[in-house]
């Protein structure tokens, strides 16, 4: 006679194991591009505060699917609903149409925010650390929760002193956004400025404005690991085409 309680547990069992071994794929993610090169998060986003509306044309399968023939590494979907037109339902979605490991983007400040990215089936979470301004406490209790849940955190810093709290968090993942979020503004400049003040250890990742592939070999030479890219890949008219652009080993 079957047990059909036993069958269920096994395979509850078999699920968490399964979850539990998936741990690390965005970060091992980041370090596959191989000496010289940066591996490319490449970003589902529909709309932004300074750009408005970006791509309102394509379905989230179509830019998922072209992302991952293009050789990008990891994926960043956007699930904020109001700016940027997201959904949690697109960090679902995308886990059916890829096996690349997925960043998700928001702004995340709550534990029901961590909870719902674990659930979706997110590899890990993006924590701007600009949105806790004198409570590094609070910052320090998402990445725990994160931790906890098999989550990884990609830390995101826009000056000195964000990066201070950062490393002091002893994260393993620190982005450099090189958007100012008060005025909007794009100054590629703070990558390489904040650079030198992260460890080699660290998993540094660049991000906004960000868009050729020289612009890469130049992050690559700097030791950044790896860069974000959304609106110029969105834009493209050949998404799957200019993401192997920035991805492929040039010869010759």
């Amino acid at each position: 006679m079957t047990d059909v309680l036993r069958e269920i547990v096994d395979a509850a069992r078999q699920r968490v194991a399964a979850q539990t071994a998936a741990r690390g794929r965005f970060s091992s993610a980041l370090r596959s591009a191989g000496p010289g090169r940066v591996a490319v998060i490449a970003e589902h986003k529909r709309a932004s505060p300074s750009a408005g509306v970006i791509r309102d044309d394509l379905s989230l399968e179509q830019v998922v699917t072209a992302y991952e023939r293009g050789g990008a590494a990891a994926l960043s979907v956007l699930t904020e609903p109001s700016r940027f037109h997201g959904e949690l339902d697109d960090i679902i979605a995308a886990n059916r149409l890829t096996g690349l490991p997925i960043l998700r983007k928001d702004f995340i400040v709550t534990d029901y925010q961590v909870y719902e990215a674990s659930v979706a089936g997110a590899d890990a979470i993006l924590l701007i650390v600009a949105a806790f301004p004198g409570d590094p406490d609070r910052l320090a209790a998402l990445q725990a929760l994160a931790a906890r849940l098999g989550l990884e955190v990609l830390m995101e810093v826009h000056d000195s002193s964000e990066l201070e709290v950062a490393l002091a968090l002893d994260a393993p993942i620190i982005g450099i956004n090189n958007r100012n979020l008060t005025t909007l503004e794009v100054d590629l400049r703070t990558t390489f400025e904040l650079l030198p003040e992260i460890p080699d250890s660290t998993i540094k990742v660049a991000e906004s404005g960000f868009a050729s592939r020289h612009e890469l070999d130049e992050l690559a030479a700097a030791g950044i690991d790896a860069v974000l890219i959304g609106e110029a890949l969105m834009r493209s008219a050949d998404i799957e085409g200019a993401t192997r652009t920035l991805t492929s080993t040039i010869t010759g």
